[in-house]
């Protein structure tokens, strides 16, 4: 079950201590392969190194752009290799069958599994020097500001143009991401902060919390306190000298475009709001709506679709009730060594202990549900707040995002800025396009690792044309 954006297939690996002087003389060295998921090849690269009684290692994902990411707890027994990784809000498993110069077997995160392999390959050789990249035309600072206790580190992209310039703050979507919302080797908010500053607006984008240099919770922090955060760095964009205090607006991503909305009803400082593929229902809904697209995206039946609702649907009720996690804890297991069983046997052979796999598939299956960030996100309500936002609204939307449907979406948000009688307000449906704007076939999470990483041409012009237009830049 993932939620407003979050990445779908994010592999990185990890492992435990691993004793055995064989074991490390086996696996050390370098391999590639990839993971196959849905027909999709992700590849990858890991090396492993002998330290006394340990494996060390490291993987790289270069279409995920991730490089030299550190592996933990990995086991190997009697030829089974196991390895794991925390990504996100799930949990990234890896159960293998090593022989001679090659491992293969069977890949699962959430919702998603399929097969991988590796071969022992010769180390590649050292990295040519990277190209000197051209100068960029404007500022660029690391800053720091505060939100009580939370400290919040990002960048701040300033424009070469003199006098107090506009200025833009983007919010990213849920979970915790870095300032540059970065998924599968995409950094859309890199690259939207690049676009806009060298059109004259400057650019605040900052680590969520507990992400890079910030400090605090993702997980353990709600939406209404997402909003503090931008409020504050509201607040210390006035402060700036080469800021205009009276033309700062706030640009969010997926979830950060109900931080947006809930921020503008608050403070009259917020000059106008871009919410990109923004939930206009409640929690509860966008959760059925992206579970159904998504499934219908991936060819399930109507069955199944109605099955994975009432799962779900049970879910909301434990989560809301705080009681009944034991029985939905022994159901989820059930199913998930119901599924191992249904595994080709070349698959389930690479599986040495299958209750071990199932317990640590639903610990992080439930990770989010337990968390203090699902239980305020399920019942929140973004119309009360869009209906009080009273600056100009540009409000995007994928015509294949199967993570916030568009035509749900973008009725609800209409309807509640005319009710509120805001009538300043622009609306985009982009054809072919899904939660990222990127190009799409189907919309769903499981393509996007074999999806381009650019935005589809136009969309950062019509970005920057729109906020040029509120800003008094063009």
């Amino acid at each position: 079950m993932k939620v407003l954006g979050l990445a779908p297939v994010m592999i990185a690996v990890a492992g435990n201590d691993f004793p055995g002087s064989m074991a490390q003389q086996s696996l050390a060295g370098h391999w590639e392969g990839a993971i196959s998921i849905r027909g999709i090849q992700l590849g990858i690269q890991v090396d492993f190194k002998a330290d006394q009684d340990n494996i060390q290692g490291t993987i790289d994902i270069p279409k995920q752009g991730a490089k030299g990411l550190a592996l933990k707890n990995v086991l190997c027994k009697e030829s089974k290799v196991h390895f794991e990784l925390p990504a996100g809000l799930t949990l990234a498993m890896f159960e293998g069958e090593l022989k001679q110069d090659e491992i293969s077997g069977s890949f699962t995160q959430g919702p998603a599994s399929g097969t991988f392999s590796l071969k022992r390959g010769r180390a590649p050789k050292a990295a040519e020097p990277a190209p000197v990249a051209e100068p960029i035309p404007y500022q660029q600072e690391e800053v720091r500001f505060a939100n009580g206790s939370v400290t919040l580190a990002g960048t701040l992209t300033l424009p070469a143009s003199a006098g107090p310039c506009p200025a833009v703050v983007m919010i990213t979507g849920s979970g915790a991401q870095n300032r540059d919302e970065e998924i599968l080797g995409l950094k859309p908010f890199r690259l939207i902060a690049d676009q806009l500053t060298r059109n004259g607006i400057a650019v605040l984008r900052y680590d969520d919390r507990g992400v890079g240099g910030s400090t605090g919770s993702t997980s353990q922090s709600t939406t209404a306190e997402f909003a503090g955060d931008v409020l504050a760095a509201i607040q210390w964009l006035k402060a700036r000298p080469d800021i205009d205090p009276k033309r700062i607006g706030l640009c969010g991503h997926s979830e950060g475009g109900i931080v947006a909305p809930m921020v503008a009803s608050r403070s009259q400082d917020v000059a106008f709001i871009v919410l990109m593929s923004t939930m206009g229902v409640t929690g509860e809904r966008i959760l059925l709506s992206q579970a159904e697209a998504a499934g219908r995206a991936e060819g399930a039946s109507a069955e199944d679709l109605k099955k994975e609702a009432a799962f779900q649907r049970h879910i909301f009720k434990v989560v809301r009730e705080g009681k009944g996690w034991e029985e939905l804890r022994a159901k989820m297991l059930r199913d998930t060594l119901a599924q191992i069983e249904k595994m080709p046997p070349e698959q389930r052979r690479t599986i040495p202990d299958a209750n071990a796999y199932a317990e640590k598939a639903v610990e992080a299956s439930l990770k989010m549900p337990e968390s203090p960030w699902f239980r305020y996100f399920l019942d929140l309500d973004p119309v009360p707040y869009l209906q009080k936002v009273r600056c100009p609204v540009l409000a995007l939307f994928g015509e294949l995002d199967t993570q916030v449907p568009a035509a749900e979406n973008r009725q609800a948000i209409v309807a509640a800025l005319e009710k509120g009688g805001n009538h300043n307000y622009t609306v985009e449906i982009l054809p072919k396009m899904n939660h990222l704007y990127i190009p799409a076939v189907t919309g769903s999470p499981s393509e996007y690792p074999a999806l381009k990483k650019e935005f589809v041409p136009g969309f950062l012009d019509l970005l920057t044309r729109w906020i040029r237009a509120q800003t008094g830049l063009n």
